[in-house]
């Protein structure tokens, strides 16, 4: 960027049947060569439903990855260690 050249600034919109978000307390990571597959999943014995399906490039998967990992440190650094849960036991599967 040229020094006194400001950044753009990007207006996001947020569709109002998402403010609300989508629980998940599993995921399922899928990949090809050209994206990566994020499904979270609600799971409660005996079954469970995708909540949603997040589709990213390789490239935006690693910053997402960054992320996480620099907001896990700082959630820490505030409240302490987080314990990792527990693998669910048996096998997921999609019908």
């Amino acid at each position: 960027m040229d020094a006194g050249q400001k950044p753009m600034e990007i207006q996001v919109t947020f569709p109002e049947h998402l403010k609300g978000g989508v629980y998940s307390n599993n995921m399922v990571v899928a990949h090809t060569k050209e994206e990566f597959i994020l499904d979270f999943l609600m799971v409660a014995p005996p079954g469970g439903a995708v909540t949603a399906r997040v589709i990213l490039s390789p490239g935006h998967a690693k910053r997402v990855a960054a992320a996480l990992a620099e907001n896990l440190r700082k959630y820490e650094a505030s409240f302490g260690t987080i314990q990792a849960a527990e693998e669910p036991k048996g096998n997921i599967g999609f019908n």
